[in-house]
């Protein structure tokens, strides 16, 4: 689920043209937090998800949304 999170979180800040500093501006969460949690490496809260999220602009679903299969 750690992976899952990152890869998601990684995609869609990518795809919205962020950087990571620019994550880290918008939610407060530092940008070494933030590159742990796209390698997986952090566990997040639920609050810590939502929080995300609104930073990114999405709904706290696509975080944990598996991908969609081919």
């Amino acid at each position: 689920m750690r992976r899952l999170v990152g890869r998601n979180f990684a995609r869609l800040r990518q795809e919205r043209g962020l950087t990571q500093e620019q994550v880290e501006e918008r939610s407060g969460f530092s940008q070494q937090y933030i590159s742990g949690l796209e390698r997986g490496h952090r566990n997040p809260t639920v609050i810590t998800l939502y929080e995300l999220a609104q930073a990114l602009g999405v709904s706290h679903v696509e975080l944990v949304r598996p991908p969609e299969e081919a």
